[in-house]
């Protein structure tokens, strides 16, 4: 099931805005491999965005996975992402903005009950 942070605003009209995005990523299955698909989307005008990163990650069991992505610049931005397998995942997932001097910017966290459901990930071209 793929979900979404929607779009963000990351201006410091509205506040402090994001230079780096946290991706964490933890499989808290004891038994089970995950293979987590992660996307982001940025935006240096918040009307047309454009594929940032797209990665993969198989994560073992009980295993842990942090990734920065740069975002610096872009007006908006929105992180996707799916578990891919197994079909009944216990992979948590949360996204946290981080200012230049690494200091989180707290209206950009996204903990898992935050994320939206969406019917598929957006595609890339």
């Amino acid at each position: 099931m793929p979900f979404t942070t929607g779009i963000v605003t990351n201006t410091r009209d509205f506040g402090t805005a994001s230079s780096n995005i946290v991706v964490s990523m933890k499989n808290e299955s004891l038994v089970d491999t995950a293979t987590v698909v992660i996307l982001v989307f940025a935006s240096v005008d918040s009307s047309s965005f454009v594929p940032a990163y797209a990665e993969s990650f198989t994560l073992v069991p009980n295993e842990t996975e942090i990734t920065t992505y740069f975002i610096s610049g872009n007006v908006a931005y929105e992180v996707q992402y799916d578990v891919i397998l197994p079909a009944l995942n216990n992979v948590i997932i949360s996204v946290f903005g981080i200012d230049e001097f690494g200091n989180l910017v707290q209206d950009q966290r996204y903990s898992p009950s935050e994320f939206m459901f969406i019917p598929d990930l957006s595609p890339l071209s």
